[in-house]
């Protein structure tokens, strides 16, 4: 089997919180090895931030889509957390801000989907 179509079997077989997780784990790791790279390296630091900026994006998104099934006041704070995930990124990449609210953010986000994996199994 290649590795195209192993990839394309496992993507089919894992759960939405899944691949939500593991997304998140990816961007998450891209903030960290952007806030440990050289200040001068505008380039790592603007596609890590553009990049989570994206995901948080695409969920708040989701969230405004009236016929998603999260409960109305989680769907909301989403919307928020995307809200300000924005405005900090600017601030990040202004250098008024650094990087650890928002990965904090983020490894939050992975615990709670972590949680919910742990008890739909």
């Amino acid at each position: 089997m290649s590795f195209q179509a192993y990839t394309t079997a496992a993507a089919r077989n894992e759960a939405p919180r899944d691949v939500e997780y593991r997304l998140f784990g990816q961007v998450t790791r891209a903030l960290v090895e952007a806030s440990t790279s050289d200040p001068s390296d505008f380039r790592t630091r603007i596609e890590a931030l553009d990049w989570n900026r994206r995901v948080w994006t695409a969920l708040a998104s989701d969230c405004g889509d009236p016929a998603n099934q999260m409960a109305r006041p989680l769907r909301a704070s989403i919307i928020s957390l995307s809200l300000f995930i924005n405005k900090h990124s600017s601030d990040v990449m202004r250098g008024d801000e650094d990087f650890s609210t928002l990965i904090d953010i983020n490894r939050m986000m992975m615990q709670g989907l972590a949680g919910a994996r742990a008890e739909a199994a």
